[in-house]
């Protein structure tokens, strides 16, 4: 599992082929001058600090290896030396020397340089699938999830795959880079020496291994904890009100305190062993180095092998050179491990089960001409029906309200519609079609729907009720306005129509939050119109003024109302009693009141203008 989602990570990073290859290109030149300059060490050694007189050494033949470097340097100092002397030969290492670095760390930062846009570019697709993700899922989806946990996928979680993977996806290219290219120079060196680094080499990756897998199971405890602590805090803040009322301050408090101490718990762990990974790394480097030591030196002083002592001091140097990007590639072991965690939290939600989905090919619709029509309709949650059975017909340019105690189905009917959900049996059609055949953008682009609750965003009055209307014009707007009731208010605010209104319209009162809602639906000019107990939030006199202009637009569209106040829907074509499920009644306001059952119960609680 992890190596396919490590494998999913670094598909990302496939539209940016040409970074990487210019990184790997760049990286290639930073190890050539690094083995460059290393390779220095042994002309330096043999023939600067040479106590006997220098002797002309024959130019080589030209191949590929580390053979023919080491002996062109030997020749081209001994060059020097004898024509010119040992303090111009010195003079010429210094100068080599700092070219070879100068080229080196251009060569590391040009390769970092087109790292950059891999990791932005890779992190930001990935943030846009997931957000993308989220809007496309089924609101039954979030039925079973914290909104805060999702907050945490899309930035913790994402926030952490880029440092902990991303990060490192230079290293993954980098460091065995430089591996294979300083062990290929040390092989040619000296082969018996360096098969024996292979094998005393993994011993030390083993253990570095093991504590990896650990880190990645804490790791993704963390995450989780940490997106519950975000649920908390959003729940905090939405429902602060409702926390001072009640006097539960303290409680609140408590229970953020006990997930913020459990997860500081399992962090700390987290940050033990990650930390653990240097130093053990580096201890393990020492022991190895120390190894290697031994059994070259006993190899040279045993006579067993032809490498020289200048030969050997420039292997040990090299070979210390691969200590750093092993260490770092263990230490990038430990990170990813901790990345991946992030990522499979990260795909759950891009493999979830869209559910509500477009059939191929789906047929076009642009206008609402006949009628809609349920057909023996059930839907469930879990287990238990929350409709059975429900078929009704409602004709272009009728009013249908529907009316019952709370749970009877009456949201989840009309949710049915605009496919926010999709019926388990049954089927519901729009002008003889079955709805699963239209396209969703276009079914839905038949409909405006006003809510129970206010959903505003944190935008400009003018942006919240030209949401999703990119070319909606400010005559236009201020037109919905009016119908809706909210031009008055709208003007008093002090900069109109460009005021902010805040975090889900908190700037304003629950009445005005949903006569710009209202406006919004109004704006949008559909031929369906689904409100939601659309004027509950409003004051006598707003719901007033307000009904009377939706009564208005409804006159010539076809709306489905949910009621709480009947006073409301007294005038509708055709009202439906739904309870547990199932229309127990229907009818006309007076013909249901002449019926003397539930919704006669239902009018006699409450009092009509």
């Amino acid at each position: 599992m992890s190596n396919r989602n490590f494998s999913r990570i670094l598909s990302y990073v496939k539209p940016y082929w040409a970074s990487v290859a210019l990184n790997v290109l760049f990286n290639l030149l930073t190890i050539f001058f690094s083995l460059f300059s290393f390779a220095l060490i042994v002309p330096f050694l043999n023939l600067l600090f040479k106590t006997e007189a220098i002797e002309a050494v024959a130019r080589p033949e030209f191949k590929v290896s580390s053979d023919y470097l080491l002996s062109y340097l030997n020749y081209f100092m001994s060059s020097i030396i004898i024509e010119h002397g040992k303090a111009s030969a010195l003079i010429f290492i210094c100068l080599v020397l700092f070219i070879a670095f100068f080229f080196r760390n251009l060569g590391r930062f040009m390769a970092c340089y087109f790292m950059a846009k891999v990791r932005v570019g890779a992190v930001h697709d990935i943030r846009n699938d997931v957000f993308r993700q989220i809007l496309i899922l089924p609101l039954s989806f979030y039925s079973s999830k914290q909104k805060g946990d999702i907050i945490a996928r899309i930035s913790t979680d994402v926030q952490e795959v880029e440092v902990s993977i991303l990060n490192w996806l230079e290293m993954l290219i980098k460091d065995p880079l430089t591996i294979i290219v300083f062990f290929i120079f040390m092989l040619s060196l000296s082969p018996k020496l360096t098969l024996f680094v292979i094998i005393v080499l993994p011993i030390a990756g083993l253990l570095i291994g093991k504590v990896g897998k650990m880190l990645k199971k804490e790791s993704k405890e963390t995450q989780a904890r940490l997106s519950g602590m975000i649920s908390t805090i959003e729940e905090a803040i939405s429902g602060l009100r409702i926390i001072k009322g009640f006097n539960a301050i303290r409680y609140t408090q408590g229970r953020f305190q006990a997930q913020n101490e459990a997860y500081s718990k399992v962090l700390t762990g987290v940050h033990r062993k990650r930390d653990m990974s240097s130093p053990m790394s580096e201890f393990l480097s020492a022991i190895v180095v120390i190894i290697v030591l031994w059994f070259g030196g006993r190899l040279i002083l045993g006579g067993g092998s032809n490498i020289g002592a200048a030969d050997f001091i420039s292997y040990i140097v090299v070979f210390s050179q691969i200590i750093s990007p092993a260490k770092s590639f263990s230490q990038g072991y430990y990170n990813i491990q901790k990345g991946i965690a992030s990522a499979e939290r990260i795909f759950e939600i891009l493999d979830a089960d869209e559910i509500i989905t477009e059939k191929e090919n789906p047929l076009a619709i642009k206008s609402f001409k006949d009628s809609i029509e349920y057909k023996d309709v059930h839907f469930a949650y879990g287990r238990e029906d929350v409709l059975k059975g429900v078929s009704l017909k409602i004709e272009k340019g009728k009013l249908i309200a529907l009316v019952g105690e709370s749970g009877g189905g009456k949201t989840t009917l009309a949710d049915l519609l605009p496919r926010f959900y999709d019926a388990t049996k049954g089927s519901i059609e729009v002008d003889g079609v079955n709805i699963k055949d239209y396209k969703i953008s276009d079914l839905r682009g038949l409909m405006g729907i006003v809510t129970q609750e206010s959903i505003l965003f944190n935008d400009t009055v003018f942006g919240n009720i030209a949401f999703g209307m990119e070319n909606a014009s400010r005559e236009a707007v201020i037109e919905a306005a009016k119908i809706a009731n909210a031009h008055d208010f709208i003007m008093e605010l002090e900069h109109g129509y460009d005021t902010f209104i805040g975090d889900r319209g908190m700037n304003l009162s629950g009445g005005q939050r949903q006569r710009l809602s209202i406006a919004r639906a109004v704006l949008k000019n559909p031929p369906i119109l689904i409100l939601d107990e659309a004027t509950s939030s409003l004051d006598t006199e707003s719901e007033r003024l307000v009904q009377d202009a939706l009564s208005k637009v409804m006159t010539q569209r076809t709306s489905i109302v949910i009621a709480h106040r009947l006073s409301t829907i007294q005038h509708a074509d055709e009202i439906l009693v739904l309870q547990k499920g199932q229309i127990i009644e229907r009818g006309k306001h007076e013909e249901l009141i002449a019926l003397g059952g539930i919704y006669k119960k239902l009018t006699d609680l409450q009092s009509f203008d």
